[in-house]
């Protein structure tokens, strides 16, 4: 049976970009307004912290233990996670200062995919068409691949990688692209699902050994399941807040989905009714596994 329970109550603002590491059996998940990078050890219990200095938007770890590749505001960093230390890769959108970084993973080659979000009024009314999606190599070069963003969101790739999932969140949908593993180019871009308004905004995603998307819907108080070849929804899991922002599958078995979730911008009433929004869940009883998240592949120096 299906079951939805609270890991960490309110321990942020706006809770994004669930990371797990399989080596060390954790949890890493970043907290955009705080500008902090969260880690949470579920055998342990053991939950730390480290605060940066700038608004962080999405983490992974690398092929060098111990530590991280994050997004700030506008750079791809390394955070070493023991010393706290940060050591800048690469910088992007210098000529649209008022852009940030949002959600970003890698593929299987350890890519970094991460696009941004133009001038945000709330967190769903922005100045269209600002953003783009880059990917950042091994050797620190960054490279654009699409332009005219609204809210660059979820991604994630088929089993094969010749297919890339991708989110621009007030699309209302998720795209499929053609992917060349052996280069990281895209091509054919097309509709893979359709959201209804009601569902929420597609936010971040993941992929279960199934090849079905869970899409967390902001604003619609859930996650759900889709079948990217058909578009069909198979699944919705609910939750007690508004602004569900992103998921993914972790634990010894990968069959938990870590769920985060935002309070940013409810206001006070929201705010009342809501008293868990800003917390970190979980859902176990699904039935289904997750994959092994891939590791940014750039020396961790």
């Amino acid at each position: 049976m299906t079951s939805v329970s609270v890991v960490l109550e309110r321990c942020g603002i706006l809770l994004e970009g669930p990371h797990w590491d399989d080596d060390s059996q954790c949890l890493y998940f970043i907290d955009y307004i705080n500008g902090a990078v969260h880690r949470w050890n579920p055998e342990t219990q053991n939950h730390e912290t480290r605060t940066i200095g700038d608004r962080v938007s999405s983490v992974v770890t690398t092929r060098t233990p111990g530590v991280l590749c994050i997004t700030t505001k506008h750079r791809f960093v390394f955070l070493d996670w023991e010393s706290g230390l940060v050591t800048h890769i690469a910088e992007i959108d210098q000529d649209r200062p008022e852009n940030h970084l949002n959600d970003g993973k890698c593929d299987s080659m350890g890519r970094f995919w991460a696009g941004t979000v133009g001038p945000l009024e709330t967190p769903t009314k922005v100045k269209p068409k600002q953003g783009s999606l880059f990917r950042l190599d091994g050797d620190g070069s960054v490279t654009k691949h699409v332009d005219g963003v609204d809210i660059s969101n979820g991604m994630c790739w088929s089993h094969d990688y010749r297919t890339m999932y991708y989110i621009d969140s007030l699309s209302g949908r998720v795209d499929a692209f053609d992917y060349c593993l052996e280069t990281g180019g895209l091509s054919n871009r097309r509709p893979a699902v359709e959201i209804p308004n009601q569902e929420g905004f597609p936010d971040g995603m993941t992929m279960d050994t199934e090849g079905m998307l869970w899409v967390a819907c902001f604003d619609g108080s859930k996650v759900n399941r889709y079948n990217p070849q058909t578009g069909e929804k198979l699944q919705t899991v609910r939750f007690p807040c508004s602004y569900v922002t992103s998921c993914c599958f972790g634990g010894k078995n990968l069959d938990t989905l870590y769920v985060t979730t935002s309070n940013d911008g409810l206001g006070d009433q929201k705010l009342r009714e809501e008293p868990l929004a800003g917390s970190l869940f979980k859902v176990t009883g699904l039935g289904v596994k997750g994959l092994p998240a891939n590791k940014y592949a750039g020396l961790g120096k």
